[in-house]
C-alpha cells in the first residue's frame, strides 16, 4: 500500500467518528480483520476518541468524579495505542522477515509503526485545524491564523509521508532494520507502579 492509502484509511476513520462525535460510539470497521489497514483503521479509531476524551477532562466546569473517570480511560487508551503500534510493528517485521539486510544497514530512530502514529494524529490535526479555518462565528483573524496553521500541518504530511514512504523502501531493500521494542509503561502495571503496589501492602 501507498502511504496516500494509509491517509485516506485515517480519514475514513475520523469522518466516521464524526457521524456521531461520540465517545461512545460503536467501532464499525470494515476491514478485514488482521488486514493492514483493519489495524490502521482500528489505530486511529482510538486516537480520534483518546482527541475528544482530552477535549472533554479539559472542561474547567468538569465534575471532578467525571474527569477522574476520563483520567483513566485516558490512560487505558493509551495502553491500548501503544499494543496496537506494537501489533502493527510486528506486523511489519514479519512482513519484511525474508529481506536480506546489508552489511551496512542502519537502525532508525523510529520504527514504521511509531511513523504511522505520528500520521495518524497529524490526520486529526489537520481535520481539526480546517474546521477551525472555517468556522461560521468564528472570526476573521481566528480563521486566517488557523488557515496559516493548517498550511504548515498540510507540509508537515507531505514531509512526513516522504519519509516514511523512503523508509519502509530502505527496510524493503535491506539498507536498514527494524525492530519491535516494547515500550514497557509502567504506570498500569500493578507491579511497577509503586504507588499501586505499596497501596497493596
Amino acid at each position: 500500500m501507498q502511504v496516500s492509502e494509509w491517509i485516506k484509511i485515517f480519514q475514513n476513520s475520523i469522518d466516521d467518528y464524526h457521524k456521531t462525535d461520540d465517545v461512545d460510539a460503536v467501532l464499525k470497521n470494515s476491514y478485514v480483520e488482521g488486514s493492514l489497514e483493519n489495524l490502521m483503521y482500528l489505530k486511529n479509531w482510538v486516537d480520534t476518541v483518546q482527541w475528544h476524551l482530552e477535549d472533554i477532562i479539559r472542561n474547567p466546569d468538569i465534575d471532578p468524579v467525571e474527569a477522574l473517570a476520563i483520567k483513566r480511560r485516558i490512560d487505558a487508551s493509551n495502553q491500548h495505542r501503544t499494543d496496537l503500534v506494537e501489533y502493527i510493528d510486528t506486523w511489519m517485521l514479519n512482513k519484511y522477515n525474508d529481506v536480506v539486510v546489508d552489511a551496512t544497514a542502519t537502525f532508525n530512530t523510529e520504527s514504521p509503526a511509531w511513523a504511522f502514529d505520528r500520521l495518524s494524529i497529524l490526520e486529526l490535526k489537520i481535520y481539526h485545524m480546517r474546521a477551525e479555518a472555517e468556522r461560521a462565528d468564528a472570526t476573521p483573524e481566528h480563521k486566517a491564523a488557523c488557515e496559516k496553521k493548517l498550511q504548515v500541518l498540510l507540509t508537515q504530511r507531505t514531509d512526513l509521508s516522504t519519509a516514511i514512504r523512503q523508509l519502509l523502501e530502505d527496510i524493503a531493500s535491506g539498507k536498514k532494520y527494524m525492530k519491535v521494542y516494547k515500550q514497557m509503561k509502567m504506570y498500569n502495571d500493578e507491579s511497577l507502579n509503586p504507588v499501586l503496589y505499596q497501596k497493596k501492602n
